[in-house]
């Protein structure tokens, strides 16, 4: 029997991303715009597929040929026809929709394979017995022979995303070790060359070890027109991005998207921009600490039309090339419609909260969230200056002057040009900063002129404060399902970040953080966290300054070796405490699939977009509300088969 953490059950929840009104307010030459594009960052997401894993391309290919020959319906006679009983090609279904909405056959969120909820043979089956096969024999056999076995396997290297043994990564070859990557990194830095869209490949022959480094990238004499090209009203961001799934931590993972700017929340977050610098000054960490200006970035909250990737965020702080961060400035954007369906939970759904905490909790998640989004993004990937000397030999600070505050002493190591935080702190880099920028976040909430901007005072501020941070401690308990007992690892950033600032909090003591064991309704274990909302200003935010001020004052200067040690040893290492864990896992709610809108251009009359339904992604039926099917209406026009045509 498969474990049921890699696989997805045929009642998984889906999370509609609307943007309907968004897209109706748009000019007939703003919806131009974004329908164009929304395909560009489409034809560059097959790159995710290659990315993710060796299969991933010929499942994405394989389910597209099946599904451009017969509708879900049309298939799903077929399927009967064979012995496939309902749930068995309900979970067919529920597999294909999250391959299309990973962009592969692993969890963008936790970077977990899962498999088909069905036995191979019966998959086969349905495969040989379908129209596409019908069509194009060869290819569809051929297709099959270069998934259908590595589609269901779960070998230890292939359960997770990694390195050495720990998991497989298309970012390397299969022969790389992190030690390769520590190699080839610093060849990188010492030529200036930034690893972000790279791939590394070790060759041995007679005995003699070379790496080749493949870089994507194009010429083009399209800067001049580009630099005149904009809409307003649509936001749009493409290249390769993200370096979560590396697990080196410097190769960015490709990702486009197309927004639509919400104004009456991206006004909010303009004030939030104004008063940013004052809000600086309320950070932990000497002045020296921080950028020499602050350069005001613009900050927007937008509607996703079209986010082509493995996943998508909540809010974005761009670009993450460092030396721009530090002379040029930033972007930032939050992600309304991502948020709006991130904190639509049901009362029933919710694990790990006192009863007495669940109305209070749905009624303020998404106002908090909002404020914790803003600050984190803005104030948190937004603050901190890197010291670094450059080429020329001179500094960006004062190295006679400058104390670490934690030491006494003057800063002895920083930055040297071509480094960037990513290339130094590698696979703890983005934990490390996404734990900062959350902290920054929790920090900062407690700011009355925070709570103001947000339209927030009296109780209802003292209930946004209460529940963000209770979100963030219930966040801590959730990060479990993201820890690997057997390498003692993280799979994603953000919640090894959220466990890492519930033990702290734990650890503050004085009664401000408790997790109990307690037995459930069902009779099996389970835990409940509780915040004593009286204690966060007197426990808990001296704890979280002291705590961000060493994440501060360790990252400016590079203080590469206490790093792993300040996270880690907040890890759950112990053997005791894994067993604790694992009961605890059964109570974990499965994350949504997010399904997006797909448009598509009308010719009868004056071209135009629409917004009309999504590929290959899932809704619910009004009839059945448990019953998913994949919404395919659109896979035979030529754009689909010209993305088709690219991924064979």
């Amino acid at each position: 029997m498969v474990d049921s953490q890699y696989i997805l059950p045929n009642d998984v929840g889906i999370a509609v991303l609307d943007c309907v009104e968004a897209f109706r307010l748009l000019s007939p030459e703003e919806r131009l715009y974004a329908h164009y594009l929304s395909r560009a960052c489409w034809y560059g997401g097959l790159v995710v597929l290659l990315q993710t894993s060796p299969e991933a391309p010929a499942i994405y290919a394989l389910l597209s040929r099946l599904f451009r020959a017969q509708d879900p319906s049309h298939l799903g006679e077929t399927a009967r026809t064979l012995g496939l009983s309902e749930e068995e090609y309900q979970a067919f279904l529920v597999y294909a929709a999250a391959v299309y909405a990973n962009m592969g056959n692993y969890k963008s969120f936790g970077d977990t394979k899962f498999v088909p909820n069905l036995p191979k043979e019966k998959l086969k089956q349905l495969v040989w017995k379908s129209q596409a096969f019908k069509d194009h024999p060869e290819e569809m056999e051929a297709l099959w022979g270069r998934c259908g076995d590595l589609m269901f396997s779960l070998e230890p290297t292939q359960k997770h995303l990694g390195l050495s043994g720990q998991g497989i990564s298309t970012y390397f070859s299969s022969n790389c070790s992190m030690e390769d990557a520590k190699r080839a990194q610093d060849f990188l830095d010492s030529q200036s060359i930034s690893a972000y869209n790279t791939r590394l490949f070790k060759k041995e022959v007679d005995g003699k070890v070379s790496y080749e480094v493949r870089l994507a990238s194009v010429c083009s004499d399209g800067e001049s027109p580009l630099a005149t090209i904009s809409v307003s009203n649509n936001n749009n961001y493409i290249g390769f991005i993200e370096s979560y799934r590396d697990p080196y931590g410097s190769r960015g993972e490709f990702e486009g998207f197309v927004a639509i700017v919400n104004k009456a929340m991206s006004a909010k977050f303009a004030r939030l921009v104004s008063a940013a610098e004052r809000l600086l000054e309320e950070l932990p960490w000497p002045r020296a600490f921080e950028k020499d200006a602050f350069l005001k970035p613009d900050f927007t909250s937008l509607d996703v039309l079209t986010f082509a990737g493995s996943g998508i965020p909540a809010g974005i702080n761009i670009p993450n090339y460092d030396d721009i961060r530090q002379t040029d400035g930033f972007k930032n954007v939050s992600l309304g419609n991502v948020l709006s369906v991130a904190y639509s939970t049901k009362k029933e759904k919710l694990t790990f909260l006192a009863e007495e905490d669940k109305d209070l909790y749905i009624k303020w998640k998404g106002p908090s969230f909002e404020v914790q989004v803003g600050l984190h993004e803005l104030l948190g990937h937004g603050s901190g200056k890197l010291f670094v000397q450059d080429e020329s030999g001179a500094f960006n600070f004062d190295r006679e002057a400058v104390i670490n505050p934690e030491t006494g002493e003057q800063i002895r190591s920083w930055y040297r040009g071509g480094e960037t935080w990513d290339s130094k702190f590698s696979s703890v880099a983005s934990s490390y900063e996404e734990c900062r920028a959350e902290c920054v976040g929790l920090y900062l909430c407690l700011n009355k002129e925070v709570l103001g901007i947000f339209e927030l005072e009296g109780k209802d501020a003292d209930d946004v404060v209460y529940i963000n941070w209770l979100n963030m401690v219930r966040a801590g308990v959730l990060a479990l399902e993201f820890y690997t007992p057997e390498s003692g690892s993280w799979r994603q950033a953000h919640m090894q970040a959220r466990f890492v600032i519930l033990r702290v909090l734990l650890e503050a003591g004085g009664g401000l953080v408790s997790l109990r064991h307690v037995t459930g309704e069902d009779g099996k274990p389970d835990a409940v966290v509780t915040l004593d909302r009286s204690k966060i200003a007197a426990v808990g935010k001296p704890a979280l300054e002291r705590f961000l001020r060493k994440l501060q004052v360790d990252g400016s200067p590079r203080v590469i070796q206490s790093t792993p040690i300040l996270l880690c040893r907040k890890t759950p290492s112990n053997p005791s405490r894994q067993m604790a864990i694992q009961p605890l896992l059964k109570k974990l709610q499965r994350r949504r699939l997010q399904q997006e809108a797909y448009n598509t251009l009308e010719w009868e009359g004056p071209p135009r977009v629409i917004q009309s339904t999504p590929i290959l992604l899932c809704r619910k039926t009004p009839s059945k509300p448990s019953h998913l099917r994949p919404i395919l209406p659109s896979c035979r026009n030529s754009e689909i088969g010209t993305r088709q045509f690219l991924i064979e």
